[in-house]
């Protein structure tokens, strides 16, 4: 059913509402709201309807409602006006990056701390562990006719181990022309840059000495595919303390146990798509997240999509707000060390 036009304003202004107060809404504080021209008996039926379609929840405590999780969506997807970031917010996410930094870990820990200083939310950042390290050697062993482990050897001493799938018509003697070459070519090139290089540099060189030029560079993706080790960042955990929905000693136990497995936050922000995105309660796999927002946006360095930044609060985050904010951050990182 189609939302009418005066049940998509009463929703956003009861979302809207209940962001900044946490208090349940009811129809006797819409009607008083300068954008709202309506009795409190015309709000009260909308209110209804829109309970009725899921869009919003009553608590036992009031005769107000709150936003389901349907209703976050709904406004996420359709109800977010472009939100400019304030000039004093703009200022100190710049002092990050004009600083003149050059050790990666420095700026990615100065943009995860401003970054849960700015919104009150529980920042991460995921960034490679080897974003600086240099190929020195590549070697593959050769388990069986179909598998192979790729090992791969960094300039500042990170050994990597890839397993992958070798196809059916990449022999023994492609394999040690495959690695012969790599090594030539890619020796002291960053990590990062391996699959662009691959793609545009030894095309040539693959067809003098490989059939299947083709075979051979989707057998090198797939032997280099695997994700680098990864380091997570975090600031602000004490935060959602202050959040009135986690008061229940429980959730925060869950969520604190959640956060220490540092695993288990490497890949649920692994798992990023380009972009922005947004989980909000069930939405998220996880049961200590079952009750809050996640919010992630991609960075990249010379189109390799590198990491993630991500916020993590109460499902009435200010998400206008705050994704403007993680957007501009996520740009930032990408220009700073496209730049360097």
């Amino acid at each position: 059913m189609e939302l009418s036009n005066r049940q998509l304003l009463i929703l956003q202004v009861i979302i809207d509402e209940f962001i900044q107060s946490a208090q349940p809404i009811g129809s006797r504080a819409i009607s008083k709201k300068d954008e709202i021209s309506h009795s409190p008996a015309t709000i009260r039926n909308d209110m209804a309807d829109l309970e009725e379609m899921g869009y919003l929840e009553k608590t036992h405590t009031s005769s107000g409602r709150i936003p389901s999780e349907k209703g976050y969506r709904f406004y996420v997807d359709h109800m977010l006006i472009p939100f400019h970031v304030a000039k004093n917010e703009r200022k100190l996410i710049s002092t990050i990056f004009d600083q003149g930094l050059v050790d990666f870990e420095q700026v990615v820990q100065e943009a995860v701390d401003v970054l849960s200083e700015l919104t009150n939310y529980t920042s991460i950042i995921l960034g490679p562990e080897v974003f600086e390290a240099k190929l020195k050697q590549l070697q593959i062993v050769q388990i069986s006719k179909t598998s192979a482990v790729a090992i791969l050897v960094t300039t500042n001493g990170h050994v990597e181990h890839r397993s992958f799938t070798i196809p059916e018509k990449i022999t023994a003697s492609d394999l040690e022309k495959l690695v012969n070459i790599l090594n030539d070519k890619f020796n002291g090139i960053p990590i990062y840059q391996l699959h662009s290089k691959i793609e545009s540099e030894i095309n040539n060189i693959l067809a003098a000495y490989i059939e299947d030029v083709s075979l051979a560079l989707k057998y090198l993706h797939g032997a280099l595919s695997n994700q680098q080790s990864d380091n997570v960042y975090m600031s602000g955990i004490t935060n959602l303390l202050l959040q009135p929905e986690f008061n229940d000693v429980e959730k925060i136990h869950s969520l604190y146990s959640m956060i220490e497995q540092e695993d288990l936050m490497t890949n649920l922000l692994r798992a990023s798509k380009e972009g922005i995105q947004v989980s909000i309660g069930q939405e998220n796999k996880l049961d200590a997240l079952q009750d809050m927002s996640l919010i992630k946006a991609t960075y990249s360095l010379a189109g390799e999509q590198l990491g993630t930044i991500a916020l993590l609060g109460p499902k009435r985050m200010e998400y206008n707000r705050v994704i403007s904010i993680i957007n501009l951050l996520a740009n930032r990182m990408s220009k700073t060390f496209y730049d360097q």
